[in-house]
């Protein structure tokens, strides 16, 4: 069984590609043209271990929002749909990761119920604009985008934290630990890691 998947976007706003195998060695191939972002999506990609394509255009020339919302979306969709009925996997995932004074902490439930819990990121984190493109409210929405449409529970806090750039890499490596263990098959679970018997 492979779980990989493809998904394809295209508004008036953007472009979007985005191929993954929950199975990887954490390859990445990423372009969205918000280079901050192809940072973060890398980090995703490398500490998940999860190989990730991402190809995006769009109209940055107004905005990144569009085209970073438009990439969460369909990973979060490829994330789904690669996941298949979630038979055998571990289902839950948490990881605690620094980033020299940064901190923070993701908590993963493949649950079927989408659900964002953001909390801890020191007041003005929002307005900062990193690397040129990326503003720092964008990093709640992109987790918001991801677990709605990946139909999971997530729950991201930041512990600590000074410099904008660290604090959001922190969230990502964090997100990328927690699903790394979240979608591993572990061979003693026999079906759905469910009571009820779906997810």
């Amino acid at each position: 069984m492979t779980r990989t998947a493809r998904v394809e976007r295209a508004t008036s706003e953007s472009k979007v590609l985005v191929e993954l195998d929950l199975d990887g060695t954490g390859r990445t191939d990423i372009s969205t043209s918000v280079p901050f972002y192809d940072h973060m999506l890398t980090a995703l990609g490398k500490h998940s271990l999860i190989d990730l394509t991402v190809q995006a255009t769009g109209d940055t020339h107004i905005d990144a929002h569009h085209t970073v919302e438009d990439v969460a979306i369909s990973l979060g969709e490829a994330l789904r749909q690669a996941l298949g009925d979630k038979a055998g996997i571990s289902r839950f995932g948490d990881a605690l990761v620094p980033l020299d004074e940064a901190l923070a902490q993701a908590v993963v439930d493949v649950s079927g119920r989408p659900y964002l819990v953001h909390e801890g990121e020191p007041a003005g984190q929002e307005y900062h604009l990193i690397g040129g493109h990326f503003t720092g409210s964008l990093t709640r929405h992109v987790l918001e985008s991801i677990a709605h449409h990946a139909n999971i529970c997530l729950h991201v806090r930041v512990l600590a934290g000074r410099d904008p750039h660290h604090i959001v890499e922190a969230q990502f490596k964090a997100l990328a630990r927690a699903l790394r263990a979240a979608v591993a098959l572990d061979p003693r679970v026999e079906g759905i890691p469910s009571t009820k018997g779906a997810l």
